[in-house]
């Protein structure tokens, strides 16, 4: 039976269209390119790259110089090579319509030398090393002048975005806040209490629960966009990474493995995008991260009313996902 839903606090829609819908062995997910020798990402390649910003290496942050390369790394961030926002950008010229310049950074952030490791495939340790790196290359870009908002996000497979197979993360510092962002703090502080607070209670013991740690709650939201979406939210009302004790990033580490595992055990080495949100100067807004795999294509449709068709409705999706749930 269709459905039309509304987002829990956005004036947004999806429709959950079951009859639509495709079983988890037909989604087809891209095929991860091998070990190669030609990875511009992989240990040994370093002078292929930029020089890292910052090096993560045995408990200390380092960097490269022009000249010099560090070896034997745990985690590199470094300038895109393709980046979409520069430091020293050209002056615009009058336009008939408003533009400014393309100011901004653009950071690449290789989460492991090994090529074919994966989140899932991630020790303690290493989870928690890459959740410090998030927060102290967030903190850092967001405290340079003319920066407004940090986008920290990870595109895997083709099909979400990616041109390496090398798992990576990508971090864009603007010099504006995005228009979605502006959207949802203005119906947040029109709102009595925060609403995703009252998510967090509504959510806590529904069907669309998927997994809780000490400090996290995951689940599907009634209003998913594509199948098998996604939300982490903490349990505590955070506004963002800057406030994460070592605890709070080990907890966050812990509930972005378990999704990304239990995504995969259940439905295959698909593409996926995750997205964190979060706003460093409104303690009004509630961090969160959405986890989103490619298991459909934008269309005519959605592209021209903004109204996503989910073939599968969250409810189910946490069941079947739960089945998978170590």
């Amino acid at each position: 039976m269709s459905q039309i839903r509304k987002h829990y606090f956005l004036d947004e829609y999806c429709i959950i269209a079951p009859g639509r819908g495709k079983r988890p062995s037909d989604y087809l997910g891209d095929v991860l390119e091998k070990e190669t020798s030609d990875c511009v990402f992989c240990k040994g390649h370093e002078e292929k790259t930029p020089p890292a910003t910052a090096v993560y290496k045995e408990g200390q942050i380092l960097q490269d110089s022009e000249k010099f390369r560090i070896k034997d790394w745990d985690i590199r961030c470094f300038p895109n090579l393709y980046p979409a926002l520069i430091q020293n950008p050209a002056k615009v010229s009058n336009t008939e319509f408003q533009a400014m310049e393309g100011y901004g950074f653009h950071e690449v952030i290789v989460e492991t030398p090994k090529h074919s490791r994966q989140i899932p495939d991630f020790s303690d340790n290493e989870i928690l090393l890459l959740m410090k790196a998030y927060k102290e290359q967030v903190n850092y870009y967001q405290s340079l002048e003319k920066i407004k908002y940090v986008s920290l996000f990870k595109n895997k497979g083709e099909r979400a975005g990616a041109s390496i197979a090398h798992t990576h993360s990508q971090l864009l510092a603007l010099p504006v806040m995005p228009p979605t962002l502006k959207r949802e703090i203005q119906t947040i502080k029109s709102s009595e209490t925060c609403p995703y607070c009252n998510i967090l209670v509504k959510e806590y013991g529904s069907n669309r629960l998927l997994y809780r740690n000490e400090e996290f709650i995951v689940i599907a939201p009634y209003c998913s966009k594509v199948p098998y979406e996604l939300w982490i939210l903490p349990q505590r009302h955070i506004h963002h990474i800057s406030d994460f004790t070592d605890d709070l990033l080990r907890f966050l580490g812990d509930a972005i493995q378990v999704s990304l595992s239990v995504l995969s055990n259940s439905i295959g080495d698909l593409p996926y995008n995750y997205m964190f949100y979060q706003l460093n100067d409104d303690p009004e807004y509630h961090f969160n991260v959405k986890i989103q795999p490619v298991t459909s294509i934008a269309a005519g449709f959605e592209k021209n009313t903004g109204i996503y068709i989910n073939t599968m409705a969250p409810e189910k999706a946490v069941e079947q996902l739960k089945t998978n749930l170590l």
